[in-house]
């Protein structure tokens, strides 16, 4: 049975061919447990995790982070047995089998490849992978590190000694790293983290690994990283970044960039655009989520201007379905259900995660499902399969002041929503110029699907239930 298991890159989406390695969370040596995160990879759509497929001992890392790697595409090496015979004494099915230890050549051996220099300058590697190549792909910065080389392994013929199966573990792990994020020899494990407190980590050239964590089992947060960055002892990165080199800046278009581009432009140049606005008094929605805010099984909840934009984008999605419809060939297909997608701007770029089936959610849970989808967004945690299928998408605007736009419809979907900035405005109301808190809304939509008439009656329905959401919801029920 073979040993030493090669753990592919797996689908980690729709669509998604490729992910980015971010950063390795285990070094070749280390003992893994099942589950246990190993790498961090970018895809054009999330940063995710992977966990470990076995538990064991990594054998081999093949590619370096900052390599762009293929779904299916070997990414680690685990030897499920570590405690046990050497791989070349054991039963092997042929010999193409990453089992099986061959003798490459006179090749360079680079960092995370299984073996090391072995006797007579030549170099152990697995049979079918050999070092790699100048021609991967890799970030602007030292891309070997975190990525530790393996101990000389052992001659093929001598048995194993105790000494020798431990000595990979006991290896101590240097303190010098060649990027600020990374692990250190006080740790006993990764370094807890998420990847854009890592990233503010490496623009402020903080070390993660010399920050006690107040998240949850530990974890740093982004609060941590600035505690450091304000500290009197800490560099202040704007004096001590490196001069500027030239006039122009490239910057390569990838991960969630690169995707969103391919969508604005497939959904700009498919699907005739027409936007309509709406001013409208949502005073009264702003009086109603105050007393939401003041009812007891309310007071742990976190409610904003986009609850009430929401549960009145499902009411009038409700009366007007068609909105709620994707054009697909030569068929208009109408979704009886709503994954409600939410814009959110990241540090990764913009994503629209969406709230599957909320329809069928209660306020209170629709609350608490928008609640979750943004924390998760900030975090950088948002999965694949959360910003796949939606059927109608909300866009706020209003969060950096501005009144509305002109959104592109996000591919599939037949209509976009935009809130607007909430202002106190001078309003004729009941006869008399008041202040009133006043918002405008934006509804893009596709032209082939929704006509004028259409899309006036939603964006019409959508205002007057900001208007009065208590008389709206008696009256359409």
């Amino acid at each position: 049975m073979t040993r030493v298991k090669e753990f592919n890159l797996p689908d980690l989406g729709e669509g998604l061919t490729e992910g980015e390695i971010l950063k390795w969370l285990v070094n070749v040596g280390d003992t893994i447990e099942l589950n246990q995160p190993i790498v961090e990879v970018e895809t054009a759509k999330a940063a995710v995790e992977i966990p470990a497929k076995w538990a064991g001992q990594v054998a081999k890392i093949f590619h370096p982070e900052g390599t762009t790697v293929e779904v299916g595409a070997p990414i680690i090496a685990i030897d499920t047995d570590p405690g046990g015979a050497p791989v070349e004494s054991a039963a092997m099915p042929s010999a193409a089998s990453l089992a099986a230890v061959e003798i490459a050549g006179d090749q360079p051996v680079e960092p995370g490849m299984i073996g090391g220099p072995a006797p007579g300058g030549r170099t152990a590697v697995l049979v079918g992978y050999g070092p790699k190549t100048a021609a991967a792909k890799r970030r602007p910065r030292a891309a070997a590190a975190g990525v530790q080389p393996a101990p000389a392994a052992p001659p093929v013929a001598s048995p194993p000694v105790e000494a020798e199966r431990v000595a990979p573990t006991e290896d101590p792990v240097p303190t010098v790293q060649a990027e600020p994020v990374g692990r250190t020899g006080v740790q006993a494990g990764p370094v807890l983290a998420k990847p854009p407190v890592r990233k503010l980590a490496r623009d402020l050239g903080i070390d993660l690994a010399g920050i006690s964590g107040s998240g949850p089992n530990g974890s740093i947060t982004r609060d941590d990283v600035m505690s450091v960055s304000a500290a009197p002892a800490a560099p202040a990165p704007a004096v001590t970044a490196a001069p500027r080199v030239g006039r122009e800046e490239r910057i390569p278009v990838k991960g969630v960039r690169k995707l969103t581009a391919e969508n604005m432009v497939a959904s700009a140049f498919t699907a005739p655009h027409v936007t309509e606005f709406l001013t409208v008094d949502v005073t009264r929605s702003m009086k109603a989520l105050e007393r939401l805010k003041g009812k007891r099984d309310w007071r742990d909840v976190r409610v904003s201007p986009l609850l009430m934009v929401a549960k009145a984008a499902l009411v009038a999605l409700k009366r007007h379905p068609m909105v709620n419809s994707s054009w697909q060939g030569s068929e208009i297909v109408v979704k009886h259900y709503v994954n409600l997608g939410i814009a959110a701007a990241t540090e990764r770029g913009l994503i629209v995660p969406n709230v599957k089936d909320a329809d069928a959610l209660t306020t209170r849970e629709l609350a608490d499902a928008l609640n979750a989808l943004v924390t998760t967004a900030r975090e950088g945690k948002t999965s694949p399969a959360a910003m796949s299928g939606g059927t109608f998408t909300i866009t706020s605007v209003g969060m950096f002041g501005i009144d509305t736009g002109t959104p592109i419809l996000p591919p599939g979907e037949s209509a976009i929503l935009v809130f607007g900035a909430v202002r106190d405005t001078p309003w004729v109301h009941k006869g008399k110029i008041k202040i009133r808190q006043v918002t405008t809304l934006g509804l893009s939509f596709d032209h082939r699907i929704i006509d004028g008439e259409l899309g006036s009656k939603f964006l019409r329905d959508v205002g007057a239930f900001l208007e009065d959401p208590e008389g709206s919801l008696l009256a359409w029920s």
